[in-house]
């Protein structure tokens, strides 16, 4: 399971998610979607503009977490 680790991030940065999203073109609303993990997916871009503006990597937002779920898709 991929998890988000976006919130610290941005609290260590001092950026409220109104700030961000603006910055980064996306709704508060889909922000907080992708910060508590419900999203199903990001595009590279959005990963890209959060990257750039909280000056970090993909590495340091997403985490991997091994998923006891056995009923997954492998692509």
């Amino acid at each position: 399971m991929i998890k988000v680790n976006l919130e610290p991030i941005m609290k260590k940065r001092k950026v409220s998610s109104k700030e961000l999203a603006e910055k980064i073109g996306i709704t508060q609303a889909n922000l907080s979607i992708l910060k508590n993990t419900k999203g199903k997916a990001i595009r590279f871009s959005t990963l890209n503009s959060i990257c750039k503006y909280l000056d970090c990597t993909p590495g340091d937002i997403l985490l991997y977490e091994e998923d006891n779920d056995e009923d997954y898709l492998l692509y």
